[in-house]
Parts: C-alpha cells; sequence; structure tokens
C-alpha cells in the first residue's frame, strides 16, 4: 500500500510540474515533395519526368517564453543543394510587441506570400517576395486595425551547400546578390519599414519601404539600394485577390566603379542577372470550393500574373503567367499549375541566364506543366 501511494505521489507531482511547464514544449516536424512536370522547351523521351522536389526538417520550440522556429530544406535534384529556410528567436514584450532575432522573413508587401501558385510571383525571382534575411524584426500592433513591422538586417541568409561544381555564395531559399568577377557586391545593412492596415475584415491595404546597402569588397565602399510597394489584399466571398505595385533600384557598381545595369542574384546554388532597376506589377485571384470527395476537403482555382518592366534602355520585359490549382486533403497539398513565361529565368531553354535583365525581344512564350505533390507533417 505504501508503494502504491508513493507511485501516486510521483505521478500527482509530476502531473502539476507538467501543468506549470505547458507552456514549454518542443515540436518536430517537416515535409516530403515531388514534382511531376513537363516543359514546352524539352522535346525528348524524358518528358514528362517525376523527381523529388524537397524534404524538409522543421522545429518549433519554447522555453521560459521565449519561442524557436527552426526549418532546414534539401533539394536533391536541384544540384544537391541544401539551406536554412529560417531560423529565429522570438519574444513577445508585450500581447502587442513580438522580436524575432535571427534569419526570419523580410516584411515587404504581401506576406507571407503575394502568389497562390506553387511558382511564386515575379517579386520572389528578385528577392522581394517571400526573402529571409539575418537581423531583427520587430511586430507591433497595438494600434486598433494596424500592423507594423520594422526590421534591420545585417545581411542575407547563410550560405548552404551543394554540389562542388556550383556556386555555394547562391546555395539559399530566397534570392539575394551574389559576387560576380566583374562586380564582387553583397547586400549589408538593410532597413525595412511595412505597414499593413484593415479598412475592413476582408480588406487590407499596405505600403513597404526597403532601404539598403550593396557593398562593394573591391572598391570598399555601398551603394544605397531601394525599393517600395504597395499592395492590396481582399477577401469577397470565396473569393481572394491580391495585388501589388513594386519599384526597386539595386544601386551597385562594378570592380572599375561602373553602375551596373543588371547584376547578379542567386539561389539554390544557381546564378543568373536581373536588371538593376525596374517596377512590377503584380495580380492574382483565386476561388475556393469546400468540396467532400474522399480525403479532399476543399480546391482553390486561381490565375496568378506579374511583370516586370525593366528601366534599362534595350531591355525587354519579362512575363509570368500561372492558372492552376490547389487541392487540399488532410496535410497533403497538390498544386496543379500550368506556368507560362516571357524572357522568364524558370521557363525557357535560353532565358536562364539574361531573361531576367535584357531579355530578348524575339522571345516566345513557353510553358511548363506542374503538379507538385507535398506532405507537411
Amino acid at each position: 500500500m505504501n508503494v502504491k501511494r508513493s507511485l501516486l505521489l510521483i505521478f500527482i507531482l509530476a502531473s502539476l510540474n507538467a501543468t506549470a511547464q505547458k507552456e514549454d514544449y518542443v515540436k518536430f516536424g517537416g515535409a516530403l515533395r515531388f514534382n511531376i512536370f513537363d516543359k514546352s522547351w524539352v522535346d525528348d523521351a524524358t518528358q514528362p519526368e517525376a523527381t523529388l522536389d524537397t524534404w524538409r526538417l522543421n522545429v518549433d520550440a519554447r522555453t521560459a517564453g521565449i519561442d524557436l522556429s527552426f526549418e532546414y530544406r534539401f533539394y536533391p535534384t536541384s544540384g544537391n543543394s541544401h539551406f536554412l529556410h529560417h531560423g529565429y528567436l522570438g519574444y513577445g514584450f508585450t500581447d502587442d510587441l513580438y522580436m524575432k532575432l535571427g534569419v526570419s522573413q523580410v516584411p515587404f508587401g504581401i506576406t507571407k506570400y503575394a502568389s497562390h501558385s506553387w511558382w511564386f510571383q515575379i517579386p520572389y525571382y528578385v528577392g522581394l517576395e517571400d526573402d529571409y534575411d539575418m537581423g531583427i524584426k520587430f511586430d507591433y500592433t497595438g494600434i486598433d486595425k494596424l500592423e507594423l513591422n520594422v526590421a534591420y538586417f545585417r545581411q542575407p541568409e547563410f550560405n548552404g551547400g551543394a554540389s562542388s561544381d556550383l556556386d555555394a555564395n547562391a546555395s539559399r531559399y530566397s534570392y539575394d546578390i551574389t559576387p560576380s568577377d566583374e562586380a564582387a557586391i553583397r547586400e549589408l545593412n538593410q532597413f525595412n519599414l511595412r505597414a499593413a492596415y484593415q479598412l475592413s475584415e476582408s480588406v487590407e491595404v499596405g505600403v513597404s519601404g526597403q532601404f539598403g546597402g550593396i557593398y562593394n569588397e573591391v572598391l570598399e565602399e555601398s551603394e544605397m539600394s531601394t525599393a517600395f510597394a504597395g499592395h492590396l489584399v481582399a477577401n469577397v466571398g470565396n473569393f481572394n485577390f491580391k495585388g501589388e505595385y513594386v519599384y526597386y533600384n539595386y544601386a551597385a557598381k562594378d570592380n572599375s566603379g561602373n553602375t551596373l545595369d543588371k547584376i547578379q542574384m542567386g539561389a539554390y546554388a544557381y546564378n543568373y542577372n536581373v536588371a538593376a532597376e525596374a517596377n512590377m506589377v503584380v495580380a492574382g485571384l483565386a476561388y475556393s470550393i469546400p468540396v467532400e470527395w474522399g480525403p479532399i476537403s476543399n480546391i482553390q482555382t486561381y490565375v496568378d500574373y506579374s511583370v516586370i518592366n525593366k528601366a534599362a534602355a534595350g531591355f525587354e520585359p519579362t512575363q509570368h503567367l500561372v492558372p492552376g490549382m490547389l487541392i487540399t486533403a488532410g496535410s497533403i497539398y497538390t498544386y496543379v499549375d500550368y506556368a507560362m513565361g516571357k524572357n522568364n529565368a524558370w521557363l525557357g531553354a535560353d532565358t536562364w541566364t539574361n531573361g531576367l535583365a535584357e531579355g530578348s525581344a524575339d522571345a516566345e512564350w513557353e510553358n511548363r506543366f506542374n503538379i507538385n505533390i507535398g506532405y507537411y507533417f
């Protein structure tokens, strides 16, 4: 009987301790995604093709009121690249003020995504959608209907790893400036301001500003880089609309002190050139259809369009059009996209290096039918 009472006492004390520590936790998760695709510019027996898109590891935790959020990704078919997606410590000073220290999403434009499809919109491919950098960010919601984000980023996110024949400086999730033989440049000391106001429960408008240095290691000096955005997000019934206007000027000089009209950017261990100055228009419309088809609970149809108009003389616009649908079945999300592009780095055989820079007046529309199946846990 004494043994039973002792065990009962131990159980009660353990339960009380667990209750006292209920706010502390460690949660592991991840994802596994596959791609099935057919490219219009490839005409051989390899099409259509199925590949392992990515797998990832997530850790979320809390201790003593301090949060941890971490995600690391692996892309076996993209040069065996692997890199940190995000990793930060979070702390809530009050219910209205939250800080993130580490690699977190840059507060710019529509967050978390300006897109509905698996393909993002054009701003992602020039570092202005779902971008992640290393620094400190504050989110403030203490003013009615208004969210303010203020951030300082010392540098881009950390480099990961990749095959030896690829560029380790470009082994990252989001696009950032990478050094080339002509221009030993990198992003340094960036400030971001973002304000989003709820006109109603279903309509958000916002403005964003980004100011930072582009440092040339040969010249040992920085040029001021700027970007501005205005956005609108609206939900009307089952419809969702995302609209955005973006202007940017990645002011930078080459190693001889000449102003650049295009710069090198990289992600997934690959580099390409981007117009140094441009404006972009983004629009996307989606419609959600609740269903009860076995495990399928929702189908969201959408069409996303964006265009980048470049400032340099003779540079041709880049266009990006993606109709598709997202099928939700529990924790399995399937994107079915028909991605179309003109002077688009990711869509075409001859557009990779300079499609987002000078492009070509003779460029044709290319397309890729893509199915991305992901299980998230």
